[in-house]
């Protein structure tokens, strides 16, 4: 159960993370190729760079989904592993 609640937080911050990541290739297209390539760019474009109505949702959902979807994830990891 933890697993699959695990994988709905992490498919929320990959949907903020693609929001970001199609502005950044809207804005240069190598910006969207490093962001792409390079995670923590793309955390820089999303504080930085990326000009949205909703920015700090959509940022702040991003990184708070994949932090829970983690932790999610490593309980139930540790679950298992008895």
């Amino acid at each position: 159960m933890l697993g699959l609640l695990a994988m709905v937080f992490y498919l929320g911050g990959f949907v903020c993370w693609i929001i970001v990541l199609i502005s950044a290739f809207q804005d240069e297209v190598w910006k969207g190729v490093v962001g792409l390539l390079c995670g923590l760019y793309l955390l820089y474009y999303g504080i930085v760079e990326f000009e949205h109505p909703n920015k700090w949702a959509i940022v702040g959902g991003g990184i708070a989904c994949n932090v829970i979807g983690g932790v999610l994830g490593f309980m139930n990891a540790a679950a298992h592993a008895r």
